[in-house]
């Protein structure tokens, strides 16, 4: 059965669907994401859909399944490349896909995610106390 690729870019990890998503292969990818956050310690997902030229209820819920999932073990999830009538016909469908935030493109998505995961800095160095310029 063929797999969908996931690279680690810092504390994320990143998936770019190329293909037309089968049940089989949305199931894998639920499985292989969730086993890759645990191993990885990644606290964000992006997900890249702008290849999909239609998405099914099936894939709508798989998205929102692993958006809670990652949520659960402490990661957050992001969609990107989402084309109008793929939101359209989620919306038609009646998936708002809650838990999953979604942006344009790769670079705002992973801004999204770097804002959580404070790319360049180790966890030694998040004391978690934020300096404000102005004060």
């Amino acid at each position: 059965m063929d797999r969908i690729p996931i690279l680690k870019l810092g504390k994320a990890l990143l998936v770019t669907i190329q293909v037309d998503m089968h049940d089989q292969l949305a199931t894998a990818l639920e499985e292989d994401l969730t086993n890759m956050i645990v191993s990885t310690g990644a606290r964000g997902v992006l997900i890249d859909i702008s290849a999909l030229d239609i998405v099914d209820s099936f894939i709508g819920r798989m998205l929102d399944n692993i958006a809670a999932v990652s949520r659960i073990l402490d990661a957050d999830t992001v969609v990107v490349g989402m084309r109008p009538a793929v939101a359209i016909t989620l919306v038609e469908l009646g998936l708002s896909l809650g838990g999953v935030k979604t942006a344009l493109d790769v670079d705002r998505g992973m801004a999204l995610i770097s804002q959580r995961t404070s790319f360049g800095h180790t966890d030694a160095d998040d004391d978690g106390d934020e300096e404000d310029a102005g004060d």
